[in-house]
């Protein structure tokens, strides 16, 4: 990417707030049409100029409603599959989402979701190899999700602010339901019992959230707790990333709320 010197941009706004033609101006600085197009673009938009444009407002900063039930879904999505990015200084930030090609359902409610979440922005979804990243771009992502920093999320610190913690406790089964849906499963174990020396075989649903973040599994776990859900935690290798709900009880639980990935 060619990068081009501040002096330079500013000439290029004065020429075009004068009203010289796009095409003109990039004639006259030696610049590519489309570079001088990005920045008439972006400074009318940051002068609310821009006809026909909704500048989305950030609930959280700037106190707009929040959608809080759907926003409790999409972050317990975020803290399994997503991830923030930002390609470019001159880009937004970007979340993703990514989600199995082998769940269309799941793409389909993680993207309502998504819109509900940021109705004045644009989503999208992005095909990758046996999955689609359901992405949004917005300013304010870091605002809605103070947990992004610098390094993959089980090797730092992953702590809830008080204002995050009252939407999972108003919405707790919507915050368990991004999680299952986006690191958890629901499977279906067997043993064999012999009874009356015939060998039979005894089947039963079971559902696991796994995660190598401490403390995403403990924000996971407090959840199940404050619903009623009993969980035990499975090590595997040794580590104990596997979070397990297998009581009968806790399993109806968990099928009248979150149900298996479709």
């Amino acid at each position: 990417m060619q990068l081009h010197a501040s002096e330079t941009r500013q000439m290029a706004v004065t020429l075009l707030r004068g009203g010289t033609p796009n095409a003109q101006v990039a004639r006259q600085l030696g610049l590519p049409v489309g570079t001088v197009g990005y920045w008439k673009h972006t400074d009318r938009a940051k002068r609310g100029e821009c006809p026909g444009r909704h500048q989305p407002q950030c609930p959280h900063c700037l106190n707009s409603p929040l959608d809080a039930e759907a926003y409790s879904y999409v972050l317990g999505l975020y803290l399994g599959d997503g991830h923030i990015s930002r390609y470019s200084q001159h880009r937004a930030p970007n979340l993703m989402i990514t989600c199995d090609d082998k769940w269309p359902g799941l793409m389909n409610l993680a993207e309502q979701a998504i819109r509900r979440v940021f109705p004045g922005n644009k989503v999208c979804r992005v095909r990758k190899t046996g999955c689609h990243n359901v992405k949004v771009y917005s300013q304010h992502l870091e605002c809605l999700f103070p947990q992004h920093g610098p390094g993959r999320k089980h090797e730092r610190r992953i702590v809830l602010e008080a204002w995050q913690q009252e939407i999972v406790d108003a919405h707790p089964w919507e915050f368990v339901r991004g999680l299952i849906h986006s690191d958890g499963c629901r499977v279906m174990n067997w043993t064999t019992r012999t009874v009356g020396g015939v060998t039979k075989r005894y089947e039963y649903p079971r559902y696991f959230f796994t995660n190598k973040s401490d403390d995403i599994r403990k924000h996971c776990t407090d959840t199940l707790t404050k619903v009623g859900v009993e969980w035990t935690v499975l090590a595997r290798g040794g580590d104990p990333f596997n979070v397990s709900v297998a009581r009968k009880a806790s399993v109806a639980l968990m099928d009248a709320h979150v149900g298996p990935k479709h």
